[in-house]
């Protein structure tokens, strides 16, 4: 009896698996193709199962959003490692921003991710947090190596790039896939030291005062707003 019951529950798990596999497999493709508000029934046809497959293995979306980008989201933390780790400051900046705004262009899901906050993804929390930190690092060095204006916060970084990287999906689509590098490049000369720089207007934004500015950018009114 004992032995039955085993043999009938492992092919069970497997199935399990196999599905899990094939929903996490399908959302990847079609959040990137449309973003985290896709309808989560087109994910469950693309996989080739039930709706009630789907919410068995992740009642809500942000659990299968989760499931989804926690292994692709560290590729944005090593990018940062090696920004720290560059030569000078200002290399290490363009490198790094341009490397975020290369998954941006192409991955609608990840641009969601990226530019607006979904409460309760851990591994995107720890994205956020080491972005953040590889910034402050860069723009101290590069005011202690005279490249980048003395001014300038990771408050008005992070505000500018969350703002450009929603707009990177319109560009790519109503101009050429690289056509986010020209503004990208008009932001960071405006970071560049200059021979007398306009003082910058109004005061920085406060981290919390971000929060609450870009809650008013992304889809995710219901989860607490965008957050960079």
């Amino acid at each position: 009896m004992n032995g039955g019951t085993g043999s009938g529950t492992a092919p069970r798990r497997r199935d399990a698996r196999r599905n899990r596999e094939l929903l996490v497999e399908a959302a990847h493709d079609v959040f990137r193709e449309q973003g985290l508000e896709a309808p989560l029934d087109v994910i469950a046809r693309r996989a080739g199962v039930g709706n009630a497959t789907l919410y068995r293995h992740f009642p809500t979306r942000v659990a299968l959003v989760d499931a989804v980008f926690r292994d692709p989201l560290s590729d944005t933390m090593t990018a940062g490692e090696e920004a720290r780790g560059a030569p000078d400051a200002w290399a290490g900046l363009t490198g790094y921003l341009e490397a975020v705004f290369t998954v941006l262009a192409t991955d609608r899901g990840t641009n969601d991710l990226m530019t607006t906050h979904l409460r309760g993804i851990e591994a995107l929390d720890a994205v956020h947090a080491h972005n953040r930190r590889t910034l402050e690092l860069l723009l101290d060095r590069g005011r202690t190596e005279g490249t980048v204006r003395p001014d300038v916060t990771a408050e008005d970084i992070l505000f500018a790039l969350a703002a450009l990287g929603r707009a990177v999906p319109a560009l790519t689509t109503a101009a050429a896939s690289d056509a986010w590098r020209r503004p990208l490049a008009l932001f960071l000369d405006s970071l560049r030291t200059a021979p007398a720089p306009s003082p910058l207007p109004s005061p920085a934004l406060t981290s919390s005062q971000l929060v609450s500015v870009l809650g008013e950018l992304g889809p995710h009114r219901g989860s607490g707003g965008p957050a960079v």
